[in-house]
């Protein structure tokens, strides 16, 4: 708990502007401007204020770094010292990414905390213990199941736009969301249109926040804020990320989100038969990312996209030992790399890599969304699948286009264009014959 000083000096910058405040905290030591770390009415915007009840699911999509993770570590806060019988669900997208950013992270649970209110966090369990009493228990929105028979107070549930098996995991939550007169949950994330999100967004008596990147600017550096918006203004990328849009699909996307979703495998996939990387070399020596994605072909002679290995900002070198390491860990029989721009030289740097690595160049004779219509079409017949989530490559696949546009993150569809190749290989590979792809 702060020191009664520290909470005097809060009542009085309270009232005053923005900018005063942050020239009295400039004359304040280090351990004083601690100490009013951790009174959140101080900090907390209006646009970050907890919405007036009665609410059952309180929505937050915000563009990246307006503050979601910690208004809903500062939420998770409140509700435990409220209530010392509480039991509150963590859920994230993974079970690393629950810890790494809902409990251990920079503006997660333990770091809002004073030391007299800290939990103890006990990793090997999942837990967290408040003095008080309350306990909260961190989940994985990639396992659904986990979260069947749990019951809970109150949860937060984070990025939930990017939790695999997103409906299944939010419908288990919320069947054990059923302790205490008033259960809540709380969902923070930077919007995409899948079904989850599209979900609660359209759903009455959900108390929806909407914010910007640019309205935490007090408290992000000048020189990200002028750097992104030039990069990403007025793009669609950037209305998603930066000003919190939801922005339904792309017209003519040959990935709509549905597809994406229908086409996730559900459970472990089945034995693999066969193993591809596919390679999206990038065209620049530096700066630009390298696609390497592994898919399988299974017993069950369905294609399956299993591993998104893509790096970026490497030079040849660096992204040919990824492509080695990524062959090695998974028993890769085959790694496709296109070779239209500079296939001698993509080539040598990958055998250079490894001399063992089994590598075959492919060379494309039409554009990425021609390569890319009958790879779709495996996914809208049910017999190429996602095993788990990927969510940059979705967002790729979701910005690939019948018309040959291109309106996904990024210059280029990097992790795309590898998936292709790969899938090309592993599904289609009687058709080589044909014009539109010669491998070689």
């Amino acid at each position: 708990m702060a020191r009664p000083e520290a909470r005097s000096l809060a009542e009085r910058l309270a009232g005053v502007s923005a900018k005063r405040r942050a020239r009295v905290l400039a004359r304040l030591s280090q351990a004083e401007r601690e100490d009013l770390g951790y009174l959140w009415g101080l900090w907390e915007r209006d646009n970050q204020s907890e919405p007036e009840l009665p609410w059952r699911t309180w929505l937050v999509l915000a563009g990246r770094g307006f503050g979601k993770t910690r208004m809903g570590a500062e939420w998770v806060r409140r509700m435990a010292l409220a209530d010392p019988m509480a039991r509150i669900a963590l859920v994230g997208a993974t079970m690393a990414q629950a810890r790494a950013v809902m409990v251990e992270g920079a503006s997660g649970i333990l770091a809002a905390c004073p030391d007299d209110e800290r939990p103890v966090w006990e990793p090997s369990l999942g837990r967290l213990r408040w003095p008080g009493g309350a306990r909260a228990f961190v989940y994985s929105a990639a396992e659904p199941e986990s979260l069947r028979g749990a019951q809970h107070h109150f949860a937060w549930c984070d990025e939930i736009a990017k939790w695999p098996f997103g409906p299944a995991a939010w419908d288990n939550l919320m069947f054990g969301l059923r302790c205490g007169t008033l259960p809540r949950a709380m969902a923070t994330t930077t919007p995409r249109p899948v079904a989850l999100v599209l979900k609660l967004a359209g759903q009455e008596g959900v108390a929806l926040t909407r914010g910007r990147t640019n309205d935490n600017s007090l408290n992000l550096a000048g020189r990200f804020i002028a750097e992104v918006e030039r990069e990403y203004g007025g793009t669609r990328l950037g209305r998603q990320e930066l000003e919190g849009e939801l922005i339904a699909d792309v017209e003519g996307s040959l990935w709509p989100r549905d597809l994406i979703e229908k086409a996730r495998h559900a459970g472990p996939p089945p034995d693999f038969r066969r193993i591809v990387i596919g390679v999206d070399p990038p065209a620049s020596v530096d700066g630009d990312a390298c696609g390497i994605v592994v898919c399988a072909l299974g017993v069950d002679d369905s294609g399956y996209v299993v591993a998104d290995a893509t790096v970026a900002g490497l030079r040849p070198e660096g992204w040919a030992r990824a492509v080695a390491r990524a062959a090695e860990a998974w028993g890769a029989d085959r790694v496709i790399a296109e070779g239209n721009q500079g296939g001698a030289m993509v080539e040598s740097v990958l055998r250079a890599a490894d001399v063992n690595l089994p590598v075959r160049m492919a060379h494309a004779g039409s554009g990425k969304s021609a390569r890319a219509e009958p790879v779709a079409a495996l996914f809208e017949r049910g017999v190429a699948k996602f095993a788990g989530a990927f969510p940059e490559m979705e967002d790729e696949l979701a910005g690939l286009t019948a018309g040959g546009r291109y309106e996904g993150p990024g210059r280029s569809p990097d992790r795309a264009d590898a998936m292709v190749w790969a899938m090309t290989e592993l599904m289609l590979g009687k058709r080589r014959a044909e014009p539109r792809i010669t491998v070689f």
